[in-house]
């Protein structure tokens, strides 16, 4: 039995050893009794059975660990894939967070770039305004260059000292205050002379037509439907006279006339005419000369 059980062994050569097994046997039991020979059949055939159940197993062990084999060949490539594709994946983030990395510092040197380009137009254009403002001065200097060298060579020509010149100056812008203030004399004194004509023309009963500056233009602020008066906004600063004759008109069309009574700097008073109220006067219309001086 010991050398039965010591040659069991797995392999495709199971079988043929099992028969081998079982002729062996059946040799060694021709020779024994009949009840030697039955017992030894029954021992045979459970040894035989146990051998086949040994054998089937020995087989399904083989099969199976075949299978194990396999399995954890896969099992090992998988890990080594694993292994690898992490290695890949470990990889992969740390070079996205390098290009993290790179990419938020070239944004800080975009934004610094940026500030500093905005930095250096800003000082281009001051610089180009003070080169302009340079310019401008420039010519002005060199212009009032030219005009004070025309003025210096006028004295020079002139054969005037420098206290002649002083005083001749000062004598001419006396002479022109002089002359100013007799101008504003004679506008005063040429109203006074209108008004005075104006007057002796009513108490004498002579029809005289006192004109307007042509280009007289004014509005009506105040009216007084009762009496007959209205206020406008011209007086003596425009160079309106007593007793000149307005046209009152609105969008076009003439609505009354008026004749002035009372003159102010800036205000007047005057009286509607009889028989020239085409319509209502009211505040707003729009007053020009009748008699326009030409």
């Amino acid at each position: 039995m010991s050398t039965i059980f010591s040659g069991a062994r797995g392999g495709p050569g199971d079988e043929i050893f099992l028969q081998k097994v079982a002729l062996t046997l059946l040799a060694r039991t021709l020779s024994l009794s009949t009840n030697t020979y039955r017992a030894m059949l029954t021992r045979i055939f459970l040894i035989v059975g146990i051998l086949a159940a040994l054998g089937a197993g020995v087989l399904s062990f083989t099969q199976v660990q075949g299978k194990i084999h396999t399995l954890m060949d896969q099992r090992n490539s998988y890990h080594d894939e694993r292994d690898k594709v992490q290695g890949q994946l470990d990889t992969t983030k740390k070079d996205l967070a390098k290009t993290q990395d790179t990419l938020k510092q070239t944004q800080q040197d975009l934004a610094t770039a940026k500030k500093d380009r905005d930095t250096a137009v800003a000082k281009a254009d001051a610089e180009s305004k003070r080169a302009d403002d340079l310019s401008t001065k420039l010519t002005k200097a060199s212009q009032d260059r030219d005009t004070a060298q025309a003025n210096l060579e006028a004295y020079t020509q002139s054969g005037l000292t420098a206290k002649e010149v002083a005083d001749l100056s000062a004598t001419l812008k006396k002479a022109q205050g002089t002359i100013e203030a007799i101008n504003q004399e004679k506008v005063v004194m040429n109203r006074t002379i209108d008004r005075l004509k104006g007057e002796l023309a009513e108490l004498i009963g002579t029809n005289v037509v006192v004109t307007e500056p042509a280009t007289l233009r004014g509005k009506i602020l105040v009216v007084d439907p009762k009496w007959d008066f209205v206020v406008l906004n011209v007086g003596d600063d425009q160079n309106l006279k007593e007793n000149g004759e307005l046209l009152v008109s609105r969008d076009g069309k003439l609505v009354a006339k008026i004749i002035v009574r009372s003159i102010q700097k800036d205000r007047s008073i005057a009286n509607i005419m009889p028989g020239w109220k085409l319509g209502e006067v009211i505040e707003g219309d729009e007053v020009t000369p009748a008699h326009p001086a030409s």
